[in-house]
């Protein structure tokens, strides 16, 4: 190298120098922007569904509320127990277990077990929830255990019902309009084919956010509400029957909200508020 080319090479350098030590700051602010989006990333709700026995398709059902919250962008984690076969009663072994609803933010009852009347089983299940585990409870889920004569079940969905009528439209009247809950539900809304739980009584701590009307008596029936059950929040829906329900969008994103809302989460985001 002769004496003329070294401010050139020194300049070469410098230049390589400069570009080494932006590309390790570049990648530094990289990992930090990665690392700050991992902490303020939110944790995913972890939902236990429960279901199995009369009457619905239940797998349909719960892969609908699964793709329905990916599209919804709300992050759940699920843990799904399908059990009971397809009768009226049947007991679910988790349920035996005393801390089966340990680790989950929501716990979603989509069972129907009519007939299964056992005091102790029963409250086995509402104990939890009533000390705060919170829930998402789904149609058949206001008939099952229908049969017990102690009333804690009934108190924990909020709504007691032990009859349905028949399946039709039925117009869904919002009462609740700055419920973000209900804020997904058209003033014009009409459900798909689905069954009218006739609803005999509402429990103190139950908030009624839409209705609609029976096509034989005229009679208001609650088919959207949320309860506090001792410490936790519970939301409830009477409708679900068929799977065209549970591939209608309005539904589903209530249903969703539903979920987000019980787990104190913003129920859009899924965010922690």
């Amino acid at each position: 190298m002769t004496p003329s080319n070294l401010p050139s090479f020194r300049y070469n350098i410098l230049f390589a120098k400069n570009i080494f030590w932006f590309l390790i700051a570049a990648c530094a602010f990289w990992v930090l922007d990665l690392s700050m989006l991992g902490a303020n990333a939110a944790e995913p709700i972890k939902v236990l569904v429960i279901t199995g026995g009369c009457c619905h398709d239940y797998d349909y059902q719960t892969k609908a509320m699964q793709l329905a919250a990916k599209e919804q962008s709300i992050a759940i984690d699920w843990t799904v127990v399908f059990e009971g076969g397809k009768g009226t009663r049947a007991t679910i072994d988790l349920y035996n277990k005393p801390d089966w609803a340990k680790g989950f933010d929501v716990v979603v009852h989509n069972e129907c077990f009519a007939d299964t009347d056992d005091p102790e089983y029963i409250r086995k299940i509402t104990q939890p929830h009533r000390e705060g585990v919170n829930a998402v409870v789904i149609h058949c889920a206001m008939h099952t255990y229908r049969s017990a004569k102690i009333d804690d079940w009934r108190e924990f969905l909020g709504v007691t019902s032990r009859h349905h009528e028949h399946q039709s439209h039925y117009p869904v009247a919002v009462l609740d309009k700055d419920n973000p809950i209900t804020q997904a539900i058209p003033a014009d809304y009409k459900t798909p084919m689905d069954e009218l739980y006739i609803v005999e009584k509402v429990w103190p701590n139950t908030k009624i956010l839409a209705t609609t009307k029976s096509e034989k008596t005229g009679d208001v029936q609650p088919v959207f509400w949320t309860n506090q059950f001792g410490k936790a929040r519970v939301f409830g829906t009477t409708y679900g029957h068929s799977n065209d329900t549970f591939s209608d969008k309005v539904f589903l994103t209530t249903l969703v909200r539903g979920i987000a809302w019980a787990a104190s989460r913003d129920v859009k985001t899924g965010e922690p508020k």
